[in-house]
């Protein structure tokens, strides 16, 4: 049922402090089990989330972000190129269909469904599969968002490490960042970078695809606009110090622009949706998240 009254002051609620973003995804998930919708308002989650990464930009350091950026860039390269060949290998093993094959491990290694909306054109997914590999990477967002900061806490991480764990094992900047503000600021901050930088990799990625393609194919390249604004954003906080109290405001309002995101991504959830994609994209997808968390924890642990 369309409720915008109800909505409006879940969005209200989500404002305050109090409402951490895995509250804001859980209260999102009920509203869709309780099929109450805001007539089309989810649809713009994708929007408010990347409006939102743009205004954190103006609450972080540009020193500390070109060094984590120069100290992630390898570490982003191996484990996309690694993610990408593992998935494609067990969705050969699990007799997936090769673009949805294609586009869980795209969605696994760079940014979950940015990564796949990027990839689908160049491939020329179907809208099936697309919608498939969207479902599979959707859910297993939503559980990392719950379960991330808990593990961080079970094994003692410190921020920073966390924050490289998260950029690397969650699907998508939505969840990083959400596990990252749920487990600190030292880990939203590490967290977004190296995920931004990782992000990145949809570029040279799809350009990649394109190259190994059929001549004479149309392709198209989604490239992440977004990324390049927050950078712009962090740069501005450099080279025009004297505006602090007005940047610190724009920071704030990112992160609880974030967290209604979350709420809008959660009521957008379509349980039908996640019944028809099939056991064996689901398999897959879970297992090679599995896979790079537990790989990834361990070796961050072992730093």
């Amino acid at each position: 049922m369309k409720c915008k009254l109800c909505v409006i002051i879940a969005v209200i609620v989500c404002l305050f402090p109090i409402v951490s973003p895995t509250l804001a995804l859980c209260l999102g998930i009920m509203f869709s089990l309780l099929k109450i919708s805001g007539a089309g308002w989810e649809k713009q989650s994708g929007t408010l989330l990347k409006a939102s990464v743009v205004l954190m930009g103006f609450g972080m350091s540009f020193t500390q972000v070109v060094a984590t950026s120069k100290s992630s860039f390898l570490v982003t390269a191996v484990s996309v190129g690694l993610i990408l060949i593992t998935g494609v290998l067990l969705g050969r093993l699990l007799k997936v269909d090769s673009n949805v094959s294609w586009l869980i491990a795209a969605g696994t290694a760079i940014c979950g469904g940015s990564a796949i909306a990027a990839i689908a054109p160049v491939i020329k997914a179907k809208e099936e599969q697309i919608t498939f590999a969207l479902v599979v990477v959707f859910v297993l967002n939503a559980i990392a968002l719950l379960v991330f900061p808990f593990i961080g806490h079970l094994f003692h991480l410190n921020q920073i490490t966390f924050g490289y764990w998260a950029a690397i094992a969650i699907h998508d900047t939505s969840s990083v960042v959400g596990a990252g503000a749920a487990y600190g600021t030292k880990a939203l901050e590490v967290a977004t970078i190296v995920k931004l930088t990782r992000a990145l990799w949809i570029i040279p990625v799809s350009i990649g695809i394109v190259l190994f393609q059929p001549k004479g194919e149309k392709k198209q390249i989604a490239i992440p606009w977004f990324i390049f604004l927050f950078v712009a954003a962090i740069l501005l906080t450099y080279l025009l110090p004297d505006y602090s109290n007005w940047y610190n405001h724009l920071a704030w309002l990112g992160k609880r622009g974030l967290v209604v995101a979350l709420f809008f991504i959660g009521s957008s959830i379509s349980f039908p949706a996640m019944k028809q994609s099939g056991m064996k994209s689901f398999v897959l997808g879970g297992t090679l998240w599995v896979l790079v968390c537990v790989i990834s924890l361990l070796v961050f642990i072992h730093l």
